[in-house]
């Protein structure tokens, strides 16, 4: 319980504990992740059967809206990670929010595919995509480090959570209400739902007075040091100077084209293999569930051990639970594939959130993490609608998921591979660490 709590802003006259106000930021940002899931994300797949019975638009071309989303996200991710660092997250939010749910309002009235592609892509240029991970992580990063894990493990169960809820919920008012009005139906309950919380959200601890986790701040001139708190700050000019900058840019190249093929596409896949959409949404529910503990998880042994280690051994298994996506025919099959990827994409997920922080500090997470974003995402983007033209060539996705637990494999090599960087020679020596900044504070100088 005191670890929930923090010091009271200088100045107040407030007396005794009170509850340390990023864990206020934690709970906002991790219900707004879990909206994002109704926003046009994880649900997205379940339109794809009954807009393209009424549209005529193919496989590929839906992939082609994700992947214009991603690749407008590419774009202007760096200038919005900026933006994250210097003024913080609650604008971003709004903004975002405010053009995502206006462009599903659009889509009822969509009749030709380029329209679809059009929406997405404008979605995405305003963080509506992979750059929304900015606006969820950043300022969590910036408010903990020694209780970091913790933290990063409560904001990464909002994805898998959020499908929990939301997947089902959209293939209920698709059934209900048909896949137009359930467009309108979500882009309400998110206006709803992420505007009033994004008014919460705060850029870092000292704009309020405080440390972070919560630490005394005994003077004016208390440092982070001062309290407790230990963390190389690394500017995105020395960060992207480093060799493990570029081996954590080739790891997430590779997952995300991988997982880029198969998140769009498994819902339907399922569906052709004639298993009912009440199941295969019921599944997809599962999936998150699991996601959600795989999350835990690997925040709790990412606490303990190197993250490169966690990590790696979590990308090889996603590429196992691929293996058991291709062979799955039928619905208890189903469930155990949906179950099995969850699990690990959870553990990817926390992964992707916390080692840039853990590697290259607070100070700059924003824009170290929106440098790394074009290049991961314009990966990303590949894998939708390469995965919807090998379904219309072929009549099925296999050929490509191959592919993916390939790129999988590789990234776990690629991963295990990468030492934490070193600043000047006084970082900590990988062995020295454990993925714990208390570990790496309490570690004798190399």
């Amino acid at each position: 319980m005191s670890s929930l709590l923090g010091s009271r802003a200088p100045g107040t006259g407030q007396r005794g504990p009170r509850l340390f106000y990023g864990w206020v930021i934690v709970g906002a940002v991790t219900t707004i992740s879990a909206m994002s899931m109704a926003l046009a994300g994880f649900n997205f797949g379940l339109f794809i059967r009954p807009m393209e019975a009424d549209l005529g638009i193919s496989r590929a071309t839906f992939g082609w809206a994700l992947s214009g989303r991603q690749l407008a996200a590419a774009a202007t991710s760096p200038v919005l990670g900026r933006v994250v660092d210097n003024r913080g997250a609650r604008l971003p939010l709004i903004v975002s929010t405010l053009v995502t749910v206006g462009g599903m309002c659009l889509l009822p009235f969509v009749g030709a595919g380029w329209q679809l592609v059009a929406i997405f892509t404008a979605i995405g240029l305003c963080g509506g995509a992979g750059a929304a991970g900015l606006f969820h992580v950043t300022p969590v990063a910036k408010w903990f480090v020694r209780l970091r894990p913790r933290a990063m493990s409560i904001v990464s169960v909002g994805l898998p959570l959020g499908a929990v809820v939301f997947v089902p919920l959209t293939q209920v008012l698709i059934d209900g209400f048909g896949w137009k009005t359930a467009w309108f139906l979500l882009a309400g309950v998110g206006a709803a739902v992420v505007l009033p919380l994004a008014l919460l959200v705060r850029r870092q601890p000292e704009d309020l007075g405080l440390l972070p986790d919560g630490a005394e701040p005994h003077s004016a001139l208390t440092t982070d040091a001062d309290a407790g708190v230990d963390e190389e700050v690394w500017t995105v000019g020395e960060a992207v100077r480093t060799t493990t900058f570029w081996q954590l840019v080739l790891v997430f190249s590779l997952v995300m084209l991988a997982i880029g093929s198969v998140g769009l596409h498994r819902i339907p896949h399922f569906s052709d293999q004639g298993i009912s959409a009440q199941l295969v949404s019921i599944a997809t529910g599962l999936d998150a569930a699991t996601a959600t503990i795989g999350t835990l998880v690997a925040g709790a042994l990412m606490s303990r051990f190197a993250v490169r280690y966690v990590g790696s051994v979590g990308l090889a298994c996603l590429g196992g639970a691929l293996l058991l996506t291709i062979f799955s025919t039928n619905a208890p099959m189903m469930f155990v594939a949906m179950s099995v990827w969850g699990f690990f994409a959870g553990a990817m997920l926390m992964l992707q959130n916390y080692v840039w922080a853990d590697y290259f500090g607070r100070a700059h997470a924003g824009a170290v993490r929106g440098y790394s974003m074009p290049i991961t995402l314009m990966f990303s983007s590949v894998g939708p609608p390469a995965a919807g033209y090998v379904n219309d060539i072929t009549g099925g996705y296999n050929p490509i998921w191959w592919v993916g637990i390939f790129l999988l494999l590789c990234g776990a090599l690629v991963l295990v591979l990468t030492n934490p960087p070193r600043h000047g020679g006084s970082h900590q020596r990988d062995d020295e660490r454990t993925g714990s900044p208390t570990a790496a504070a309490s570690a004798p100088a190399s």
